[in-house]
C-alpha cells in the first residue's frame, strides 16, 4: 500500500507524497490536476509498485501544506515553477542522469507535456489523461464552432477573485456535483475534499490558472514514447483537441479512448488506467 511522506526540495519547500515501491526501482512520477490531489493516482500507485516500480505522487505546488507560497504571488506559481518541483522531486529519488516514467492528469497533464517537451533525454515514457497536447488544445480553442471554448470556460471563471467562494460554498457544492457527474468514487471525493476542501489551499491551487492567464504556451512536438487516455464522457476535453494531438508527438504514440469515462478517468477508471500505464512503462523501459 502506498505510504504518507514527505518531501523535502528546499527550506520552504515540502510536499506530501504518496509513495509505494522500492527504492531502487524504475521510477515512476505521477501529477495530479484540479479538482483534486495526489489521492487521484493511489490505485496506480499500488499496482506499480506491486509490478516493480517506484512510485511517487505528491500534491503538488500550493496543495501540500508545506510547499505553499502566497498565492497573490502569481509569479510562485508559474509553470516553470510546478516543473521545477516535480525536477526536484525526483531528484530526491534518483540521479540526476537517470531515466523516469512521467504521468499526469488535467493540469498536471500539461506539467507532464512541458517536461517532455524540455528533457525528452530524462523522461523514458509519457502518460497522459484527458489533457491534450497543447498544441491541438489551442488549435481546438480558437476553433469557430466554439465548442472547445465552451468546455473551457471555467478556466476563465477561475481567474475571478471570487473562484474560491463559488467553488467552496454550500459545502464544496460545485466540486461534488462536478465529480459526481465524472463517475468519481464517494471515496476519492473524501479523499480529495482532505487535501483541497479548504480556502488556503483552494487560492493556492487557483493560483495555477492566475498565473498562466488564458493562454497555453505552444510546445514542440513531443520525441518521448506517449500514450494518452481520454475519456469520451470528459466534458472539459472534446474529441477534436484529443484526437488532434497525434499531429504533435514525433514518437510511438498511442491514443487509448476510454468509453462512457469523464474527466477524473484515474479515479473512475482505475483498474484500466493501471493496466494501461503498466504496458506503456513496460514497453519502453527507463
Amino acid at each position: 500500500m502506498p505510504s504518507l511522506t514527505r518531501i523535502t526540495t528546499a527550506p520552504h519547500l515540502t510536499f506530501d507524497a504518496l509513495v509505494a515501491g522500492d527504492e531502487a526501482a524504475p521510477p515512476v512520477l505521477l501529477l495530479h490536476g484540479f479538482a483534486e490531489s495526489m489521492h487521484c493516482w493511489r490505485a496506480q500507485i499500488a499496482h506499480l509498485a506491486d509490478m516493480g516500480y517506484r512510485a511517487i505522487a505528491p500534491s503538488q505546488r500550493g496543495y501540500s501544506p508545506g510547499a505553499r507560497p502566497d498565492p497573490h504571488d502569481f509569479p510562485s506559481y508559474h509553470i516553470d515553477r510546478l516543473m521545477d518541483d516535480a525536477m526536484a522531486i525526483v531528484a530526491t529519488s534518483v540521479s540526476r542522469d537517470k531515466r523516469f516514467h512521467l504521468a499526469g492528469h488535467d493540469w498536471g497533464g500539461s506539467i507532464a507535456w512541458a517536461l517532455a517537451d524540455r528533457y525528452p533525454e530524462r523522461v523514458a515514457s509519457l502518460t497522459v489523461l484527458s489533457r491534450p497536447h497543447p498544441n491541438a488544445f489551442n488549435r481546438a480553442l480558437a476553433m469557430a464552432d466554439g465548442e472547445q471554448a465552451h468546455r473551457s470556460r471555467h478556466h476563465k471563471a477561475f481567474l475571478e477573485p471570487d473562484a474560491a467562494d463559488v467553488v467552496l460554498t454550500d459545502d464544496c457544492k460545485w466540486l461534488r456535483e462536478r465529480w459526481a457527474a465524472n463517475g468519481m468514487p464517494a471515496s476519492a471525493v473524501s479523499a480529495h475534499l482532505s487535501v483541497l476542501g479548504n480556502r488556503d489551499a483552494m487560492e493556492a491551487a487557483l493560483a495555477w490558472y492566475r498565473a498562466r492567464g488564458a493562454i497555453r504556451s505552444p510546445l514542440g512536438p513531443i520525441r518521448v514514447p506517449t500514450l494518452y487516455i481520454w475519456g469520451d464522457a470528459d466534458d472539459t476535453v472534446g474529441r477534436i483537441a484529443a484526437a488532434g494531438t497525434v499531429e504533435f508527438v514525433a514518437a510511438p504514440y498511442r491514443f487509448e479512448v476510454l468509453p462512457g469515462v469523464g474527466h477524473f478517468a484515474a479515479d473512475q477508471a482505475s483498474e484500466r488506467v493501471s493496466e494501461l500505464m503498466l504496458e506503456h512503462i513496460r514497453t519502453h523501459p527507463a
